[in-house]
């Protein structure tokens, strides 16, 4: 049964052919995995953007080392023509035939299904001998799949139902494409994709580790990745104080009482650490003692309550505003262990926050500037592959008065105003109903990664409601006291999130002003060692991370090396560098070497940093 539901949701035909093949094919695959494995048990097996999976309760594991058996029954299967029969039964009849099936799993999904959704009865679908029970749609026949292109990809562990207090099952991922062809391009592209994996590279370039005995999702991050942090925090700091912004300092926890106020407890209680609470023994009614709550704290889970007390910490006017606070502030969730991946899913992040609080007459500028500063960062890193999601509140959601601040006035004139201004801005839009943040719309830049993956990288939220929750205030110029609009933005995300993505998108091969080393020199032989450490001091007395590889190898080893490491300038020096006050360039993925004063070189390797190029810049 394909979980979530697709077949409802609107396709161009070419899609729907796509998502009946992946579909069929699923099911294809689970009556192998059954075939193979007798009593294997069924969850769900949807269609997903580049193929489909299944997920079973084995009576015997299943590993890759068993994908050409699978695949050679599945195309054994294709080959017999089987049509895709559809039945309907009443609620009853289902659920007996259900418990035929002796599909356990299959009959709490049916039973949740009947209830919550009032169904009078289910379908289901019958190819062979395979039966399952599935709403759809299929193709006719199985030989309808003899030209598809599909591969077994991985298996791995999924609970049911997503729970991590459900039972573990067994899912098997499938790439499938209408054709071979098609197949095989997508697994090229994947291959090079994994080339650039994030962890991978993170782990080869010594840029990031996760320590278990630290704990999970918790990165240390090494000496290389370290300066790439460092960097972005240069780069921050230097727009944001062209900007006009001011910068703040705020502790990692704070009272939890605060969280209450905010309305982020207890309703965020599962994405946070538990609380930090500190007990004083007192007397006890029966005259013995006992041990109360005197404070707790709370390791934080964002930054905007210790913002807003900063805003708070003294009385202010509207000619204080707007008033910009930014911070690469340190925040902790308690993420699903499931859900933990490299950087991009984690407990612990380091973001680029800031928090404007303005009136409602520049809050328009306000985004509009924010946008500008987005601009600027995507352009630096070379991205432009990106659209904005404009995330707004449900007025027709249930659960809107748990999700939303309830005030329909003021979602309305938020939403007017971002939306005017994203209009303005000529970015391509995309409809996010019913994902505002509980304060406020939001703009969330989805970009398509190099690997194919649509991440959301920075966001941008304009809250309405909190100011008036915690009362924050500022004189107006009529003498009264007045709410703030606060607009909360990070433009270069988390450095977990956004580093994990330039790894991706530079494969590593960092521009010059990101690299972890900038230069190194290698010298033909320890003869010239002398004037190599004389360039590298150089170099690192302008600030040049730069490095000279002394070790006993050959000249071909030490190059071999650097380029492994994805160095972006390597020096070659010898005689006649050394004679002549020169250096031999080779840059990472350039064939071409240039021999130039040593003089040249440096300055222009100074300009290609300071401008953060994305090549080394030509003599001026």
């Amino acid at each position: 049964m394909s979980m979530p539901d697709l077949s409802n949701d609107p396709h161009d035909p070419e899609d729907d052919r796509l998502h009946r093949i992946r579909h069929s094919l699923s099911h294809v695959l689970a009556q192998a995995v059954q075939a193979l494995r007798p009593g294997a048990k069924l969850g769900f097996g949807p269609p997903i953007a580049d193929g489909f999976y299944y997920d079973f309760i084995l009576p015997e594991p299943l590993t890759e080392e068993d994908f050409p058996a699978l695949e050679k029954k599945m195309k054994h299967i294709i080959k017999q023509n089987q049509p895709f029969e559809r039945e309907e039964l009443d609620r009853d009849a289902a659920l007996t035939r259900i418990d035929e099936m002796g599909e356990p799993y299959k009959r709490e999904y049916a039973e949740e299904l009947i209830e919550k959704k009032g169904l009078d009865g289910l379908s289901f679908y019958t190819n062979g001998p395979f039966l399952d029970m599935c709403d759809g749609p299929h193709v006719d026949s199985t030989k309808d799949l003899r030209k598809a292109g599909f591969k077994l990809r991985s298996v791995a562990g999924a609970y049911w139902r997503g729970d991590s207090d459900n039972v573990q099952m067994t899912r098997i991922y499938a790439w499938a494409f209408p054709t071979r062809v098609e197949l095989e391009a997508h697994v090229k592209a994947w291959k090079d994709a994994q080339a650039r994996d994030h962890k991978k590279l993170g782990r080869e370039l010594d840029l990031f580790v996760i320590d278990e005995k630290v704990g999970r999702g918790l990165p240390l991050w090494l000496p290389n990745g370290t300066v790439i942090r460092d960097e972005l925090e240069k780069l921050a700091r230097e727009i944001e104080f062209k900007a006009g912004y001011q910068r703040v300092s705020t502790p990692h926890l704070t009272r939890s009482e605060l969280y209450y106020e905010t309305g982020h407890l207890p309703y965020y209680t599962d994405s946070m650490y538990p609380l930090m609470e500190l007990k004083e023994s007192r007397a006890s009614e029966d005259g013995g003692t006992e041990q109360v709550v005197k404070e707790s704290y709370a390791l934080r889970p964002m930054n905007c309550p210790h913002h807003h007390r900063v805003f708070a910490a003294r009385m202010r006017s509207y000619r204080d505003l707007p008033l910009r606070l930014a911070e690469y502030g340190t925040c902790y969730r308690f993420e699903d262990s499931g859900a933990l991946s490299g950087l991009l899913r984690v407990r612990g992040m380091t973001m680029n926050d800031a928090h404007i609080y303005c009136t409602e007459d520049q809050a328009r500028a306000e985004l509009h500037a924010v946008m500008d500063i987005y601009r600027e960062v995507y352009g630096i890193f070379g991205l432009d592959d990106y659209q904005m999601r404009f995330s707004t509140w449900d007025p027709e959601d249930p659960k809107g008065k748990q999700k939303y601040i309830d005030d329909p006035e003021g979602w309305e004139t938020a939403q007017r105003i971002v939306r005017e201004v994203l209009e303005e801005s000529g970015h391509r839009i995309v409809d996010g109903r019913g994902e505002a943040a509980f304060y406020g719309p939001k703009i969330d830049v989805q970009f398509r990664t190099v690997t194919g993956r649509e991440e959301t990288v920075s966001t941008n939220q304009l809250d309405f409601g909190v100011a008036k929750r915690l009362n924050l205030v500022y004189t107006g110029a009529d003498g009264e006291e007045h709410h703030p609009y606060i607009i909360h933005r990070a433009p270069l995300s988390t450095h977990e999130r956004f580093v994990a993505f330039l790894i991706e998108h530079y494969g590593g091969a960092f521009p010059t002003w990101l690299a972890p080393v900038q230069v190194r020199v290698v010298t033909v032989s320890d003869k010239f060692a002398e004037y190599g450490r004389k360039l590298v001091d150089a170099l690192r007395g302008q600030m040049v991370r730069a490095e000279m590889d002394d070790g006993g190898e050959t000249m071909g080893k030490k190059i071999r090396t650097a380029v492994t490491r994805k160095i972006p300038n390597i020096l070659v020096v010898g005689e006649r560098e050394m004679e002549d006050g020169t250096v031999t360039l080779r840059r990472y993925g350039q064939r071409q070497q240039q021999t130039m004063p040593f003089a040249e070189f440096q300055a222009r390797l100074i300009r290609t940093i300071t401008t953060r190029a994305p090549e080394f810049l030509d003599a001026q």
